[in-house]
Order: C-alpha cells, then sequence, then structure tokens
C-alpha cells in the first residue's frame, strides 16, 4: 500500500487540514514555503500519467480545495502555486497523485 493511502486509511500520521469525501489535505512534512500542503484524491491514482477521463471530476475538486485552502491561509490575493509533478525526473517521489500547493513567500522563475 501507498505512503499516501495509509495516510488516508489513518494508518501513518499526518496534519491534516482538510478532508471531504473525495479528498484529504495535509501539511507538508517538508515545506518548501511558509504554506506548503499536499491535496491528495482518496482513489489511488498514481500519477498524472495514469489518469483516466472519468477522474477529471477528482482532479477539479482537488484545485476547488487547493483554492479554498488558499483563501482560508489568507494568500490568495499575494498568490500562491499548485504543482503536481508527474514521474520521478519531476520529482514525484510518492506514486499517488498530489497537488502542491505552496505560498506565503515570493516564488522564482523557472522553477526547479
Amino acid at each position: 500500500m501507498c505512503f499516501f493511502c495509509r495516510i488516508i486509511e489513518r494508518k501513518l500520521p499526518a496534519r491534516i487540514v482538510h478532508e471531504d469525501e473525495l479528498s484529504l489535505a495535509f501539511e507538508d512534512v517538508h515545506p518548501q514555503a511558509p504554506v506548503h500542503l499536499l491535496v491528495i484524491p482518496k482513489k489511488h491514482i498514481a500519477s498524472t500519467d495514469s489518469l483516466s477521463d472519468a477522474d477529471a471530476a477528482v482532479v477539479g475538486h482537488l484545485f476547488l480545495v487547493a483554492r479554498d485552502l488558499a483563501r482560508a491561509r489568507k494568500i490568495e490575493k499575494s498568490g500562491y502555486r499548485t504543482v503536481i509533478n508527474a514521474g520521478p525526473d519531476a520529482g514525484q517521489s510518492v506514486f499517488h497523485i498530489h497537488l502542491h500547493l505552496l505560498g506565503g513567500r515570493q516564488m522564482s522563475w523557472p522553477p526547479g
């Protein structure tokens, strides 16, 4: 069972900040910004490359959760970044799709 699935099942601890029927959001254990949350689907999907057309609503939902969390953390006006890494070369280390919500500081470009 993957690391994030174990968090969903409460077999591993996490600082959960949001949960609904489709998703879970929690604080990243190695934050790269003052706000660094991970938003994941409860359905196991390994990466964006593993998405099916039927997953469109779930992925859209992750972005709506990220929007709401950005508002709750008061970073919507200053700005925030959402990132989904796909595959090892992109930096994906847990193979359960996850959206990073980063904010609270000036971001640089290009990333990586």
